[in-house]
């Protein structure tokens, strides 16, 4: 007797997880015209649904925790990172990361190894449609017996976040924080070595992303043209260009004491 009662509630527990299912797709169960069985099944469903939580569900959260998340943003490559092989060096990898959807998005990277790796950008915002190359540094450590390990089993993650936010935003990490809920993990990347001597598609593609990053950021750290003082909006004003027009005036000091 046992066993039949035991097989009866297996039966009863998928019946009630494939009625979850319709439930996603159907958010208008209420609309009447149930037989006795399927009354009983949606009593189960507000049971399972409401469960000892003290907050009951909406309907629309419950079918946003069963669909799966729509991502945000396009990566390439999708879901690896590639780093060539250099013990004892600092590395560099590079992934695209484009806008596929119709707000602004904020992205932010996180890492399993905060010490040993950094990003370039960590974090900011994209227009829709707009892409960026963000470049990723990374340490590698040298193995133990001096041989070269391309599988080297690295536990080293990276985990993309994203988030939707409204145009002129400004971009701050917090932003994750503030809304934790609406946060969407767009990838888990894992890490790839490509043997730095061997050109394959892999690493030639990483060569000319790299070189893409580079071309952006050089274009991102031009000093203005005008060598007069200036304001060049609000927020623009990069340190780095604070930093070389110093250093210009000091030179230009110099060189007029010079020639006195």
């Amino acid at each position: 007797m046992a066993i039949v009662e035991n097989h009866h509630h297996h039966h009863h527990r998928h019946k009630s997880h494939s009625d979850v299912k319709l439930f996603a797709l159907c958010p208008f169960w209420q609309s009447g015209g149930q037989t006795s069985s399927s009354s009983s099944s949606t009593q189960n469903l507000q049971g399972h649904v409401d469960g000892s939580k003290s907050k009951p569900k909406t309907v629309s959260s419950v079918a946003r925790s069963l669909l799966p998340p729509r991502r945000r943003l396009r990566l390439d490559p999708a879901n690896k990172l590639y780093f060539p092989y250099e013990p004892g060096k600092q590395v560099k990898s590079a992934i695209r990361l484009k806008n596929t959807s119709r707000s602004h998005v904020a992205f932010k990277f996180q890492t399993t190894a905060p010490k040993s790796c950094y990003m370039r950008p960590p974090g900011g915002i994209l227009a829709p449609g707009e892409s960026i190359i963000a470049t990723v540094f990374r340490f590698v450590e040298q193995p133990e017996n001096n041989e070269k390990h391309l599988d080297q089993k690295t536990k080293v993650k990276f985990k993309i976040v994203s988030l939707k936010v409204t145009a002129g935003t400004d971009y701050v990490p917090e932003l994750f924080d503030e809304q934790k809920d609406q946060v969407t993990v767009e990838r888990i990347l894992r890490v790839v070595f490509l043997d730095a001597e061997h050109p394959t598609p892999a690493l030639e593609k990483l060569k000319r992303h790299l070189a893409e990053a580079e071309a952006a950021l050089e274009v991102r750290k031009k000093p203005p043209v005008d060598s007069g003082p200036r304001d060049v909006g609000e927020g623009l004003v990069i340190d780095e260009w604070k930093e070389r027009r110093e250093k210009y005036l000091a030179r230009q000091q110099v060189g007029a004491v010079d020639s006195v």
